[in-house]
């Protein structure tokens, strides 16, 4: 499956940083452009709370925006 954008939705907005939340059936969201159709509202260290696998075995992440283009998103697991 691929990204959806009525998954992703704001759970707090402040000070030019953004709380994302997302959800999906997808059990890994960090290939290559997953999030690349979203790089018009995502922002470099924006944080994306994440439930992944929810039709299987589900997990909540959280993961960091850590790089935008304009076109490219890249997202990194938060340590």
């Amino acid at each position: 499956m691929a990204y959806s954008a009525s998954d992703l939705s704001v759970l707090a907005y402040a000070n030019n940083f953004t709380l994302w939340h997302f959800t999906t059936t997808d059990s890994a969201i960090t290939s290559g452009g997953y999030f690349n159709k979203a790089a018009d509202m995502l922002r470099v260290n924006d944080l994306i709370i994440a439930n992944i696998d929810t039709d299987g075995t589900a997990s909540t992440a959280f993961y960091v925006v850590t790089g935008n283009d304009g076109s490219s998103v890249t997202i990194t697991a938060y340590a």
